[in-house]
């Protein structure tokens, strides 16, 4: 795939320790798509009412109170429902000063979440440590919080979830103020210094802690020692890692509650592997970027609980690949990146749970999709970067329960596309190729229940554009093969729920695009780059309320104009291109 119609592929692994703040919703990235798990925290009140529905009166009382702040000097004598409502109302709009937090002294509040808000420091945690034993829940990850301030948390005695990721003024010798808090049952210190082979001795007494976050924690090496008796815990993620070794997980390898464990991206090998058959429980394991051989799937093929397996990136060849077929219980495994061919997915066959498959660049084919066809309850399927072509479709063409289908950089031609008009459950699609034309979006017009269509690479022109008109539900589109002027955009212009729209590399669409796309207010992400488009249309733009991210690069616009449109317009725009 060549010139402007190309991109490259995003790398699924980022390990660069970077935190990254971009919704990935919004995201060009690779195929892998393996989200396991999340930091437990404790759910706060929300105050953002339903689309179309009018507000409360609490809301509009809050709505006042936010107005006028800075009138009132302590909220301790509200209720502390209503207490927390204002609380969180001035943390989502990003209202809540220094002065403001004052008013919340000794408010009993419950759940204090502060993750990368700006300013947070020690002076904010004595105003949240005043909130004493009825505190359950604190998130200040990013802050400037250092170890005294952490040890003003010693006190409150009833707190269940602790999450500090990327608090780089945290040490060692501060974690030992958390030793106390015996109630904790979630701890979250993703990319922490202080977690070292000593600092984690902190943990040792916490023996009611059920999940245990120390993703990115470079020292942690030997320190699994610590954690024998959290006999509860069920969730241990220690991905990126590069520091764990086949040592480690034999400390742990007797904390038979476990249910997941990630230890991706670390130094552990097939002999580190063996010591998990004890964990009878264990229902996720993700083991990506590991180098194993198909050796490790002896160990694996023990724990018959298991349903979640992430084996993408980890150099696996066809040798050993039988064993896949003793973990009958899968219902999502992962095998990107390795080198299987067809003959591996002979071992898949009798995965009749199994719901998610990601295959992204493996050697296989049409051949090997054969064996495909019995899985009738999957339901995500990534075949991108392999060669899988036409031929190959027809044995998915059972697979009636499929809703999302990753097509991308494959050789599977419009003639092919036919063989998918059955799959009416199909909600994403993903054809990015350029041997895809309009030819290859007519054959898919049964599929009405599609919500998100990748065609970016896909030679799509004006013409094809009429198919569109079929998919009602889109609220994703991507069409950036460079064949579209603003006549195409016309069959656009009324597919109502569209949150996404990339329209980039489509070098003739003009002004008249944007007027075109004025009626799509429910649109959060627009991409018109390498277009004709000037700072004329931006005020085309005015109706988007809810647009987030504007992308116009290599247009005749500046980054001014756009500031302008942002202060006067689109309040809840918060990135743009050129800045």
């Amino acid at each position: 795939m060549g010139g402007v119609c190309s991109r490259k592929r995003g790398n699924p692994v980022n390990e660069d320790g970077v935190r990254v703040t971009v919704n990935r919703r919004y995201c060009k990235n690779g195929s892998s798509k393996w989200l396991l798990g999340t930091p437990y925290f404790r759910m706060v009140s929300g105050l953002q009412p339903e689309t179309g529905s009018f507000p409360s009166l609490m809301e509009l009382c809050i709505h006042k109170l936010r107005q006028d702040i800075d009138k009132y000097s302590s909220f301790s004598m509200l209720p502390r429902d209503i207490s927390q409502q204002i609380f969180d109302d001035l943390v989502c709009s990003q209202s809540l000063s220094d002065a403001s937090l004052e008013a919340f002294r000794d408010c009993a509040l419950q759940d204090i979440c502060l993750g990368d808000y700006p300013r947070v420091d020690d002076s904010w945690m004595d105003v949240i440590a005043s909130q004493g034993s009825s505190l359950l829940s604190v998130d200040v990850s990013g802050s400037d919080v250092t170890d005294a301030g952490l040890a003003l948390l010693k006190h409150c005695s009833s707190l269940q979830a602790l999450i500090f990721n990327y608090c780089d003024h945290i040490s060692e010798h501060g974690l030992r103020h958390i030793a106390g808090l015996l109630d904790l049952a979630s701890l979250s210190f993703r990319r922490s210094y202080a977690f070292t082979a000593e600092g984690m001795r902190a943990l040792s007494g916490l023996v009611n802690l059920k999940e245990l976050d120390l993703e990115r924690c470079s020292g942690i090496h030997g320190g699994f020692v610590h954690l024998k008796g959290l006999k509860q815990l069920n969730t241990l993620n220690v991905r990126y890692c590069k520091c764990i070794t086949d040592s480690d997980l034999k400390a742990i390898s007797e904390l038979t509650s476990l249910r997941e464990l990630q230890v991706s991206c670390s130094s552990i090998s097939d002999a580190g592997v063996a010591y998990l058959k004890g964990l009878h429980n264990l229902i996720l394991l993700n083991l990506e970027g590991c180098q194993l051989t198909a050796a490790c799937l002896d160990s694996i093929s023990a724990v018959t609980t298991l349903q979640y397996l992430n084996l993408s990136r980890c150099g696996l060849s066809d040798h050993g690949c039988d064993k896949f077929s003793e973990l009958k219980h899968l219902k999502v495994l992962n095998l990107a990146f390795n080198n299987i061919s067809d003959a591996c997915l002979s071992y898949l066959k009798g995965l009749l749970f199994l719901e998610t498959l990601n295959l992204d660049s493996c050697g296989i084919g049409d051949e090997g999709l054969a064996n495909l066809s019995g899985l009738i309850h999957l339901k995500n399927l990534e075949l991108s970067d392999t060669e899988v072509g036409s031929a190959g479709l027809k044995y998915l063409s059972g697979l009636t329960n499929l809703e999302s289908l990753n097509l991308s950089f494959t050789v599977v031609t419009d003639a092919g596309l036919k063989k998918l008009s059955g799959l009416m459950s199909l909600k994403s699609l993903n054809l990015d190729a350029r041997q895809i034309t309009d030819v290859g979006l007519a054959a898919l017009t049964s599929l009405t229940g599609l919500v998100h269509l990748d065609l970016f690479g896909a030679r799509i022109t004006d013409s094809g554009t009429q198919y569109l008109r079929c998919f009602k539900k889109l609220e994703s589109l991507e069409i950036c093969g460079g064949g579209l002027t603003d006549a195409g955009v016309k069959n656009i212009k009324d597919l109502f729920s569209l949150t996404l729209l990339n329209l980039s590399q489509n070098c003739n669409l003009t002004d008249k695009t944007l007027e075109l796309l004025s009626g799509l207010t429910e649109l959060v992400s627009l991409n018109v780059s390498n277009s004709r488009i000037t700072n004329n249309g931006l005020r085309f733009l005015k109706p988007l309320k809810k647009l987030r991210s504007l992308t116009l690069e290599s247009c005749k616009v500046t980054a001014d104009e756009i500031k302008m449109l942002q202060s006067s317009a689109l309040p809840n725009l918060v990135s743009f291109r050129p800045e």
